[in-house]
């Protein structure tokens, strides 16, 4: 993240790791966002697996429990951020400004 918070205010900001600024204030320590890791998706703490491979995982009707097994490197609380922060993105309006 290229951001810089000193106490409440942020005091730098690059609009361009808006997304990686508001999931750190959203306390999604375990969903990161790298434009080098999987083309800049949301990934689970910056490895290979996105935050749509798990939701399409749950979607399917997997459970954790196989989740966990065929990815032994995830752990339960990788899974339950994933959803979290889905949630939260569905729940976010995005507007475009213009200069």
């Amino acid at each position: 993240c290229n951001f810089v918070v000193t106490g409440a205010r942020i005091t730098s900001f690059d609009f361009s790791t808006a997304r990686c600024y508001f999931a750190t204030i959203m306390k999604f320590d375990r969903i990161t966002i790298n434009p080098e890791v999987m083309g800049g998706k949301p990934c689970v703490r910056g490895m290979r697996v996105t935050v749509s491979t798990v939701l399409d995982l749950l979607a399917s009707g997997n459970s954790v429990a196989t989740i966990l097994n065929e990815y032994p490197y995830l752990v339960a609380e990788d899974v339950t951020q994933a959803l979290a922060y889905a949630s939260w993105r569905v729940n976010e309006r995005e507007v475009v400004l213009t200069l």
